[in-house]
């Protein structure tokens, strides 16, 4: 079994470091990243990574990840979230 890298920053993202992501079930329909205190872009492969295994993923600075997440969570949405403190 493999270890989860440390995240420390949008940086740190990657294929590897959300692969826990796709292997939850029930499978998440929608991952929200919240990338701290500014909304950072993540490399197109890692999003595309993650449409391809029928994940979609939302961007947002972490506070709006948040609102997204709960919001999502109160229409019972298969929904996980990954944050970085702002």
């Amino acid at each position: 079994s493999s270890v989860s890298p440390q995240i420390g920053s949008y940086k740190d993202v990657s294929h590897e470091s959300l692969s826990l992501f796709w292997l939850l079930e029930p499978r998440i329909e929608i991952l929200v990243l919240g990338t701290g205190d500014r909304v950072e872009r993540l490399h197109p492969a890692t999003l595309k990574q993650m449409r391809d295994c029928g994940i979609a993923v939302e961007v947002q600075d972490t506070p709006n990840a948040c609102a997204t997440f709960n919001f999502l969570t109160s229409e019972n949405r298969m929904v996980a979230a990954g944050l970085i403190p702002p």
